[in-house]
């Protein structure tokens, strides 16, 4: 009987598969993430041997659990034909067939996304002999396809000449019937707009995708897609090299050390000591830890804390709980970010117990923002993206996109109070922490920013 069971990873809206024949009591995992536990687990409850860690691509976004799978279980690594490998593989080639019992996985080359990018035909004996499913990885989404601009060096243009080719000329003959079993849904910044079902048909896309209808030319496709792109996650190029070199050591995601406030401190004062404070931002502008940036433990958490920090710099966390400071450990060590040296021990309680001391942040409504925005002593400061702004902004607003305000602090006046706002008030707060650490002393978060901004009627700038 054929075995399908997906796991989505939330923060990193990652899917990967369990796919077998639990008569033949054989299965392989495609696109494993890196804590790969909940596979063995799996596994073990069906009575499976994973026979198959499977890459449909090398990928950007996580670290791959495909070679520590293959050190616990004895499965052999799947993957395309590319010359990056550094480690021992199957470089399989279009059409060979890999067998689960009845059930069988027929590779398909689909370049586009990436050069490498396989994607594979589900078969199963009893439900007849054609396909009846493709995991398409990263190259076809639920409303978008993947963007082909992660290699750069100029690759974009052709990488986009074959992805047309592979949706309308592989994908689509396959029938509209066919299920597909992407690699991210929503809110994964592989492709440019992904939508929220979690798998679909190749008839539903080719009806409502928007990618797909760009029926002309191969050059008007490719204009249509490269146009707006927006610019990839800093970590992205880091984990393309990371997922492609051997993994020496097959370590277990562990918690991190419990401080006192007085060892905490001490070790935040090393100046590459990265503190992150994972609570709300209304929590951070209450009082924090002097030096801490803000990347509020929420569903964006992962994708901002690859953007703002660095792999080569230790981490301490601050959170409202160890639950809190577990989450946010495993969704580091999904990204490659492992160096974490310890947390505050109660959080922010023991902390002001201790009389040690606290930073804060003013925190401004819409409407304080709106009242005050043009008084001389406020810079009112848009960290939303070039995208974002083109469709209006608060009135006189500079822009600055909060990934790349580090580069521009010369850009700003110490001696004005500095007022943030993002799309909700997330973005908003690392920006914010960011120019509290950089030594500006009046600073100002505004919850709720330009969502709130909007409810309220407010004016707007477009330019």
């Amino acid at each position: 009987m054929l075995i399908f069971e997906p796991v989505f990873t939330s923060g990193l809206a990652q899917i990967s598969y369990l796919i077998g024949d639990s008569k033949a009591a054989v299965a392989a995992v495609i696109d494993p993430r890196r804590d790969i536990e909940i596979y063995l687990q799996m596994a073990k409850e069906q009575g499976l041997r994973i026979a198959y860690a499977i890459e449909t691509h090398i990928h950007a976004d996580f670290v791959s659990g495909a070679q520590a799978l293959a050190s616990r279980t004895g499965a052999q690594i799947i993957g395309g034909r590319s010359d990056d490998y550094q480690f021992d593989l199957r470089q399989v080639s279009d059409g060979e067939t890999l067998e689960l019992g009845q059930v069988r996985l027929q590779i398909m080359h689909s370049p586009g996304h990436t050069p490498e990018h396989i994607s594979l035909q589900l078969f199963d004996t009893q439900q007849g002999s054609d396909p009846i499913a493709l995991f398409t990885g990263d190259t076809l989404f639920n409303l978008d396809v993947g963007r082909p601009d992660l290699l750069g060096e100029g690759s974009e243009r052709k990488l986009a000449g074959e992805l047309f080719h592979t949706l309308f000329d592989r994908y689509l003959p396959l029938g509209d019937r066919i299920e597909i079993y992407p690699c991210h849904g929503a809110g994964s910044a592989c492709g440019k707009s992904i939508g929220d079902r979690r798998q679909s048909t190749l008839g539903n896309e080719r009806l409502f995708n928007p990618v797909l209808q760009e029926q002309g030319s191969e050059e008007a496709f490719i204009d249509s897609l490269l146009d707006d792109m927006p610019e990839p996650p800093r970590h992205y190029a880091r984990l393309k090299k990371l997922n492609v070199g051997p993994i020496a050591h097959w370590e277990s995601l562990s918690l991190a050390l419990p401080l006192s406030p007085e060892d905490f401190q001490a070790l935040a004062g090393n100046v590459n000591m990265q503190v992150v404070d994972i609570r709300s931002i209304l929590a951070f502008g209450g009082g924090h830890v002097p030096g801490a940036i803000n990347i509020a433990l929420r569903n964006e958490f992962v994708s901002w804390a690859g953007w703002m920090l660095y792999d080569s710099r230790p981490i301490l966390l601050v959170g409202e709980s160890t639950e809190d400071v577990h989450q946010a450990i495993t969704q580091l060590f999904r990204i490659g970010l492992d160096d974490i040296r310890g947390y505050l021990r109660n959080g922010m309680t023991d902390w002001q117990n201790g009389a040690l001391p606290l930073s804060r942040l003013q925190e401004w409504t819409v409407h304080e923002l709106n009242a005050r925005r043009e008084d001389p002593n406020v810079q009112v400061l848009d960290v939303r993206s070039s995208n974002e702004v083109a469709s209006g902004r608060v009135p006189g607003a500079t822009h600055l996109y909060v990934a790349h305000l580090a580069d521009h602090f010369d850009e700003l006046d110490p001696n004005k109070i500095i007022v943030t706002y993002c799309g909700s008030g997330y973005r908003a707060s690392i920006a914010a922490s960011l120019l509290k650490r950089a030594g500006f002393s009046n600073v100002a978060n505004t919850p709720g920013s330009w969502a709130a901004w909007n409810t309220a009627g407010l004016p707007v700038e477009t330019s």
